[in-house]
Order: C-alpha cells, then sequence, then structure tokens
C-alpha cells in the first residue's frame, strides 16, 4: 500500500467519525421515533465501516 493510499485511508477514517458524531448529535435533538431509528441504524453502518478501515491499516502496520 502506497504512502498516499494510506493518507486516504486515515482521512476516510477522520470522515466516518465526523457522520458518526454529527448522526449522534442529530439523534439527541429528535423526537420522531422513526428519524431516530433510521440515524441509528447509520451510526452502526458507519461505526462498521470505520472498523473495517481500521482493520485495514492495523494489518497494514502488522506486515
Amino acid at each position: 500500500m502506497t504512502q498516499k493510499e494510506l493518507l486516504y485511508i486515515e482521512d476516510a477514517i477522520g470522515h466516518e467519525k465526523n457522520i458518526i458524531t454529527i448522526c449522534e448529535d442529530t439523534i439527541k435533538n429528535l423526537e420522531d421515533q422513526n428519524l431516530v431509528s433510521f440515524l441509528q441504524n447509520e451510526v452502526e453502518k458507519h461505526k462498521n465501516i470505520k472498523e473495517r478501515l481500521l482493520n485495514m491499516l492495523e494489518v497494514k502496520a502488522s506486515e
């Protein structure tokens, strides 16, 4: 993996963290349970994506 690709993955991790934070903050201000449920699902999706990206970095670091 090139340095540019590693930087891209690190940047993507940062974006996922931001999306998770935005969704969690939005959930706190919602009353509509349908929207809350939708955003909770989105948070889980983005947490999974972030974990997969972190795993990619860990695999590269152990090589």
